[in-house]
């Protein structure tokens, strides 16, 4: 069992470091806005970075999408913009379900402007009403003459109002589907959500009586879930790749204050109380990526099979980023504080990631429920 990194993820990390570095002077302007940063999103256009999310036949950069090599580079890129790392895992979450579920002409038509980062995709699950019960959902197409009309709302969708299409899961008769909708057809209108603690590029979508074609639907009629199943069981994995990156910054952070600043005659980095703060910090980040790069090897191999470890790596590594920034902010006082300061920034990003893609609560049921069925 070898647990070095190949020459050819070294190679993807080192790209997603000059795209970061490339950015850097973008990063506290761009997350602190909840609309594309154009300097951002041409950054990342320049990068070659979305050819991970599609497939070689469509321009992308593997045979099929490698979720350890996407886990590498959101690890490098929450570290420094969120903005940056949001727009890059949108490429993937927003057009997977074509990826594996299109029509070979809807596939030529968009996946090709998803690897060159020509246009941005948005995935619309969650509604007002209905969040981590997907099947609570209320919006759904009903047939309308040789087509189809779409007709509700979605809440807290990342890239609405930037992306050129919307890929939605819809109520299809008795059962599910994922349609595609471009983001101009007629009936479609987008608000701003809410400010978040860490803002966001995001909104409130109304479809009102779109009419889609009956082909808009992705594979066969009542595929919707599992299709969202199999978007997961790639990109939840994803989730924890940049918690990890998240912790990690956060404890160099950390770790540059505790050592250059002296209290009670000493740095701060051998005092007792500090220096096992941030020894438990580096100790619980080495075992989330561990779990983290585990699960995404399975991930690449068997999705669907491997979703309780995409789920178990989600959990684990979203709760321990939460901890890691809590303490490097305790051990910094009021430095940590600072409005904008890297460590502050890295505060906010950090909360939200409990909740999205799987709150921990939800995981941890599901996660539960297969471990009773695993164990005679």
């Amino acid at each position: 069992m070898n647990f070095e990194l190949e020459d050819r993820y070294l190679d993807i990390q080192e790209q997603a470091r000059d795209f970061a570095q490339s950015i850097t002077h973008l990063a506290v302007e761009a997350d602190n806005m909840s609309s594309v940063h154009p300097g951002i999103l041409d950054g990342l256009r320049e990068s070659g970075l979305s050819r991970l999310m599609v497939p070689a036949a469509y321009g992308g950069a593997d045979e099929k999408l490698d979720p350890l090599a996407i886990c590498l580079v959101r690890e490098v890129l929450m570290a420094n913009c969120c903005q940056a790392d949001s727009l890059f895992a949108m490429q993937g979450i927003g057009s997977y379900a074509l990826s594996i579920g299109a029509s070979e002409e809807q596939r030529t038509q968009w996946l090709p402007k998803i690897a060159s980062a020509e246009c941005l995709p948005a995935f619309a699950l969650t509604e007002p009403d209905s969040g981590s019960d997907l099947k609570s959902i209320t919006t759904e197409i009903v047939s309308d003459g040789d087509g189809l009309c779409l007709h509700g709302d979605k809440s807290f969708i990342s890239n609405a109002g930037a992306a050129s299409y919307y890929i939605v899961f819809v109520r299809d008769g008795s059962g599910y589907s994922l349609v595609l909708v471009p983001a101009d057809a007629s009936g479609i209108s987008v608000k701003p959500t809410p400010e978040i603690l860490a803002p966001h590029v995001m909104g409130e979508v109304t479809f009102d009586k779109v009419r889609i074609p009956a082909d808009a639907r992705l594979g066969d009629g009542g595929d919707g879930m599992n299709l969202v199943l199999a978007t997961l069981a790639v990109f939840r994995v994803s989730v924890a790749g940049a918690a990890v990156g998240l912790a990690e910054a956060a404890l160099h952070e950390a770790v540059r204050h505790t050592r250059s600043r002296e209290q009670f005659g000493r740095p701060l980095i051998r005092l007792g109380a500090v220096a096992q703060m941030l020894a438990d910090c580096w100790t619980e980040i080495e075992m989330a990526r561990l779990l983290t790069y585990h699960a995404a090897y399975r991930a690449g191999r068997q999705s669907l099979e491997s979703v309780n470890y995409s789920s178990m790596a989600k959990l684990g590594a979203s709760e321990m980023a939460s901890r890691v920034v809590d303490r490097c902010v305790q051990v910094m006082g009021r430095f940590g504080l600072i409005s904008d300061s890297r460590i502050e920034r890295l505060y906010r990003q950090a909360r939200p990631m409990r909740i999205y893609e799987g709150a921990s609560e939800v995981l941890r049921q599901s996660i539960a429920r297969t471990l009773a069925d695993k164990v005679d």
